[in-house]
């Protein structure tokens, strides 16, 4: 059973409720009112070339092309991380370590989930694995920007306390242990708040999106709470990696801090 289908006109009459909110918000801010027009019209460009891409892969299933996806998917996702950090060192090297720290906290969950817990054959099926490696994505996405940042801020503010800190001989791991706490606990905010509100606030994307597919609710229930604690995983995972990634950049081979290395980005 499928859902209503959708119109042309549907999709424009949601577009133009943002563009007039857009234009409410543009005389208190007009970057945040372009930031609205330009995500939006980004949002949707990207999905139209998923749904046909996804369209593609499912009428040629080869692990290969999947692979290649989750490639883009995991650079692109590296890139918005950094893009976003008000401090930033502009080098190769953070977009490597946000990688890395996706990689490790959503690839690995996402191929125990496709191979353990769903056990769909063949495994690499597009219908499952690009849609649960996307949501691991975005959301560690976002943790491990917010714990970055948080680290990152939380190192130039405590700038004098660290290096009284490192001058009393004490080595940059335990010197950092405030700053590191306050950035895991940024970073899990999101989906311990995602956890706390499932059922009660709101339905979550993937369950909804099997119900108005006309799914069984029980089902759709079991597969959201699957996602949903991988989720909560692999964030951890991810912003724990990324952390101690973010930590070792601050610091060279002596233990001294090295800010200067940072670049304030005062757009953001």
């Amino acid at each position: 059973m499928n859902g209503p289908e959708l119109s042309l006109l549907d999709l424009g009459l949601a577009a133009l409720i943002v563009v007039a909110v857009a234009g409410f918000v543009r005389p208190m801010s007009k970057r945040s009112a372009n930031g609205l027009l330009i995500g939006m019209a980004r949002m949707s460009l990207q999905l139209a070339l998923i749904g046909l891409i996804l369209k593609a892969l499912f009428d040629n299933i080869t692990v290969w092309w999947v692979l290649l996806v989750a490639a883009v998917m995991l650079l692109a996702a590296g890139r918005e991380v950094m893009a976003r950090q008000h401090y930033r060192r502009h080098r190769l090297g953070e977009w490597r370590d946000g990688m890395f720290a996706m990689a490790i906290g959503s690839f690995t969950l996402t191929l125990l989930a496709l191979l353990v817990m769903i056990g769909h054959d063949p495994w690499y099926h597009p219908r499952f694995a690009i849609p649960f490696l996307g949501m691991m994505l975005g959301n560690t996405m976002t943790a491990i920007a917010l714990t970055i940042s948080r680290i990152l801020e939380g190192a130039h503010q405590q700038r004098t306390i660290l290096e009284q800190r490192l001058a009393l001989g004490e080595p940059w791991p335990q010197a950092c242990q405030d700053i590191r706490r306050d950035g895991i606990r940024q970073g899990l905010i999101p989906v311990i708040n995602m956890m706390a509100a499932s059922g009660i606030v709101s339905l979550p994307g993937m369950m909804t999106g099997q119900l108005l597919a006309g799914a069984d609710p029980i089902s759709a229930v079991s597969y959201q709470i699957l996602i949903i604690l991988l989720i909560a995983a692999g964030t951890g995972i991810g912003i724990l990696v990324a952390s101690q990634l973010t930590l070792r950049q601050l610091f060279d081979e002596r233990h001294r801090l090295r800010l200067d290395r940072y670049v304030e980005d005062r757009e953001h």
